[in-house]
């Protein structure tokens, strides 16, 4: 090897040694990334990026939450429900005014007549009637004199269970359980029997022929049957579990749809000039359906339940804003929410019960998280909504189930009185039928504690109509009533105290 080749060799073996060396730090060749080597050392990962911390839940007193689309303007919209609370009193009203009416002769119905009335508030048409003025009164006088006034578009028809399918967890005209009379195949063909039913001795009764109780007298009400039945607090008691009981548990406050009830979009307006979302709004409805008034936790249990109180709370309403009138759409505490209050009030000392308070507690918090969220809900949110839902609808499903229980009770008691001059089939059929219409509407909601076959065999021992004067089987029957309130205690825990004292 010639010298010149030494030296070029040397250079070689040289950058050799040097590459060498530095393999750890940086790779060989004139490519810097040649030998798939990195120009820069790895860096080290990014720590995850946590999500901001989300707002304290400030949950208010009171049922008021301000749109965050419109400054200043209330977020909480639920004036169909409150139309639907009002036409179910004022027909219940024409009812009870029923019995004057034809006995004093200003009333002489033909057949269809009663029925024709009934349905103008079960199938109201607000573009004949919105005009109307509503029968309900209050002291101060409502703020809205016509249905109109409160909300337009509503009945009770399309919204009674198995007629608003959407979201129903149950085929209503197949499933509908509770009743092996006329009309028992399907919720509809239940009221639409008892108004059938109502026409008939009705137009009887105009024609001079009225129904004599088990003693032979003539009975007092149209509206009850010499069977026993209460016609008045069946259709009453069976619409308000029908459509607001079946409304709120399985609509508005279920989870069972893609964007519907509490899945519904909380992220933008319902729509162009709402000032609420979706989500706000369906939560707003159930609790409409509820029907307490936004300061319900203002109320004691006498004052909620109509029964003494402040003077001024002491109807079950309350001019809160002190405008010299009663909101119907604010102010004033319909069915559910007054008798979760009569429930609580009549519980006992050492097994007390507060469906009102727990009932409205969940109600306000599942309404403040949706507020706080502002858009969509966090997983922790929605499930924080989820069990502030369920807290609600089992305190609203509780109360209703304690008072089956307390006519139960009633019932019973009536059945002592039975060859006493105290006994009155008038009220033991109230009694009754509050009971059985309470009863048939356990089961439109879809969380239930009472299961399906424990609600059908509870209605077997209540029956179809109670066991009058002089039925073979009273002793059978009395006890067939106490097996049905030690269903119901078993199904809700109901403390023995209660289970006897409601």
């Amino acid at each position: 090897m010639k010298v010149g080749q030494l030296g070029r060799f040397a250079r070689v073996v040289g950058a050799v040694a040097l590459c060498v060396a530095a393999l750890g730090l940086v790779g060989c060749g004139d490519d810097a990334t040649s030998g798939g080597g990195s120009a820069n050392p790895p860096s080290e990962p990014e720590p995850p990026v946590e999500p901001p911390p989300e707002p304290p839940l400030d949950v208010p007193d009171h049922y008021a939450f301000e749109s965050r689309f419109d400054a200043g303007a209330s977020s909480v919209s639920y004036s169909g429900q409150t139309h639907r609370q009002i036409l179910i009193k004022d027909l219940v009203a024409f009812i009870s005014d029923l019995t004057e009416e034809i006995d004093s002769g200003s009333f002489s119905p033909a057949d269809g007549d009663v029925s024709a009335s009934l349905n103008y508030y079960f199938e109201f048409d607000s573009d004949t009637s919105s005009g109307d003025p509503i029968a309900l009164s209050t002291e101060p006088p409502l703020l809205q004199a016509t249905y109109g006034d409160v909300s337009t578009d509503k009945d009770l028809v399309s919204k009674l269970a198995g007629n608003d399918e959407k979201g129903q967890h149950a085929d209503w005209s197949t499933e509908f359980r509770g009743w092996a009379g006329p009309g028992g195949e399907s919720p509809e063909g239940l009221v639409r029997a008892f108004f059938e039913m109502l026409d008939t001795i009705a137009v009887a009764r105009a024609n001079g022929d009225v129904g004599l109780d088990p003693s032979g007298q003539p009975i007092p009400e149209v509206y009850v049957t010499p069977e026993g039945l209460d016609l008045k607090q069946l259709i009453e008691k069976f619409l308000l579990m029908a459509v607001n009981y079946s409304q709120g548990t399985d609509d508005y406050l279920d989870d069972d749809l893609e964007d519907h009830g509490i899945n519904s979009q909380n992220a933008e307006r319902a729509s162009d000039t709402a000032v609420y979302t979706s989500l706000e709004h369906a939560w707003d409805e159930g609790f409409g359906y509820f029907g307490a008034a936004r300061d319900y936790a203002d109320y004691t249990d006498d004052e909620a339940a109509g029964s003494a109180g402040r003077p001024e709370y002491s109807s079950s309403y309350h001019d809160t804003n002190g405008d010299g009138a009663i909101d119907l759409t604010s102010e004033i505490n319909f069915h559910a929410a007054v008798n979760a209050a009569k429930r609580d009030r009549g519980s006992s000392d050492d097994a007390s019960t507060d469906y009102s308070k727990d009932a409205m507690d969940g109600f306000l918090r599942g309404r403040a998280i949706i507020h706080t969220a502002q858009g969509t809900l966090s997983a922790e949110q929605r499930a924080d909504l989820v069990d502030a839902r369920d807290q609600a609808v089992l305190a609203w499903e509780r109360a209703i189930a304690a008072t089956v229980v307390h006519y139960i009770n009633d019932t019973l008691g009536v059945m002592e009185t039975i060859g006493t001059e105290d006994y009155s089939l008038s009220e033991h059929a109230k009694v009754w039928s509050e009971m059985k219409g309470f009863a048939l509407g356990l089961q439109f909601n879809p969380r239930a504690q009472l299961s399906g076959d424990a609600f059908v065999t509870l209605h077997e021992l209540i029956r179809d109509a109670p066991a009058l004067p002089g039925a073979a089987d009273l002793d059978a029957y009395r006890e067939d009533l106490l097996e049905a309130r030690g269903l119901m205690g078993g199904a809700y825990g109901f403390a023995e105290s209660n289970l006897a004292g409601w």
